[in-house]
Formats: C-alpha cells, structure tokens, sequence
C-alpha cells in the first residue's frame, strides 16, 4: 500500500521516527497529514515538503482525535495509511513505583492509540481498504528493569494488533504491528544506560517505509536487537530472570 500514491496519517510526528517517516512518505508522493501537540514541530516539518499539512492534537484528548480524523478526510481526502506512533516513555522502577507513573504511560500509549483506532477504522472499514500501522516496541516481549510501566504498554500494543488483523482483515483492512529496537530519537536520549544496537532515526524511518510495502505483519528492527530480545523472551523464566537482575544497577 506504500506504493502510489494516497493520504496517510502519521502521529507522534514532530519529532523522530514520526518526523521522519512523515518526509519519507511525502518524497513518495503521499500526501501527509502531520499529527503532534507542537504546533511550531509541525510548521517546521511541513516547510520540508508541500505535501505535508499539520493537524495539530493530543491524541489523548477523544473528541479531538474525532475531530482531526474528521478533517483529514475533509480537506485531504480518505486516509489510506495510519502510522499510530504518538507515545511517551516515563521510568517506572520497583524504587519508586505508583501507579501515577504507570497511567502516565498507558494515557497516552494505549488509550490514545485506542482513541485513535476508535475513530478511525470504522471509517476504513465502511470503506474495505486501509491500511493502520501500531508502533509499538520489542519491549514489549519481555520485562525489563525500569521498563515495568513503558515495556507493560507496549506488550499491550502488541497483543492489541495481534486481537484486530483477523478481524480487520475480513473488511480488506491491514494492520501492521511495529517493533523497532533502540532509536535514536529525543525520547531514547532520556535514557541514563546503554543502548545496545542504537540506530539512527533516518535509518528507522527507511526500515519502516519499506517494511509497510511488504506486506508483512510485524516490522521488527535491528535484527540483532529483535534476535536477542525473543530468545531472552524465550529462556525458562529462573535463566531469564538471572540475566534481567544483572541489568539492574
């Protein structure tokens, strides 16, 4: 569905892997509409190409997210793809857990996206085609140190998506779940650790492009990360947690 011409949508994109894949898809000749909560990070994106318009929304807001699908659709035309990459990454370690920090992460994470969803695939479905992608994360296959509010919604995502092609599917309607590894983006530069396996935004935003044209279900990138991640997933839960409690500082 990449290939041609269309209007897609992309949250989450004044900064990073949403900036980024928004300019990949408008050189394409898609016609963008730039979803993010900084008006001038969306004046600044589509001064990079004509072919991107901002829709400026916090997509945990639900009648603003009717709002904007409404309007996408008035002045570009039917959306054809959805990349949902709105997000937020707050730490949540055993130290100073609440559940405060762990709703942070789900408001925005999970429910945005489903306020998203919520609006925008009985439109697709009336129609019979389109096409939503879901970024989520490889995180979300295994718990990680500090990652027990971030790693839970994104595990979340991933079976979400997993719950909905089936069904979408019988409407002629693609989902697409994407899993990168780390990224280097402003919310990764928050991080006090090392990255194992970091790539560059450009690079992500190029992975993701051509993993939409592929038709596959899961684009999961760098291979190692991806590699690595499912066989800690894997392993018995005591030879798992051995490694997990190494990471802990």
């Amino acid at each position: 569905m990449v290939v041609g011409k269309g209007v897609a949508w992309v949250t989450g994109a004044g900064s990073g892997i949403g900036a980024a894949v928004a300019v990949r898809l408008a050189r394409q000749g898609w016609h963008v509409a730039a979803s993010a909560r900084s008006c001038e990070n969306l004046d600044e994106l589509a001064r990079k190409d004509a072919r991107i318009s901002g829709f400026p929304l916090d997509i945990t807001d639900g009648p603003a997210v009717a709002r904007a699908v409404a309007e996408i659709e008035t002045r570009l035309g039917p959306i054809d793809l959805a990349m949902l990459n709105a997000g937020t990454y707050t730490p949540v370690s055993a130290g100073d857990f609440t559940a405060e920090k762990v709703a942070a992460n789900f408001d925005v994470n999970v429910i945005g996206t489903a306020k998203c969803l919520e609006h925008l695939m009985p439109r697709m479905i009336e129609r019979q085609r389109g096409h939503i992608a879901v970024v989520s994360s490889l995180t979300g296959y295994v718990g990680l140190p500090t990652a027990s509010g971030y790693g839970a919604t994104k595990a979340a995502l991933i079976n979400m998506c997993q719950a909905l092609e089936p069904e979408l599917a019988v409407h002629g309607v693609r989902m697409t779940v994407i899993n990168p590894g780390f990224v280097d983006t402003p919310l990764t530069r928050k991080n006090d650790f090392a990255m194992p396996f970091l790539i560059g935004v450009e690079d992500a935003a190029k992975r993701i492009v051509r993993g939409l044209a592929s038709g596959r279900f899961e684009i999961a990138f760098p291979l190692r990360m991806s590699l690595a991640i499912r066989l800690l997933a894997a392993l018995p839960h005591p030879l798992r947690l051995a490694i997990t409690r190494r990471m802990v500082r």
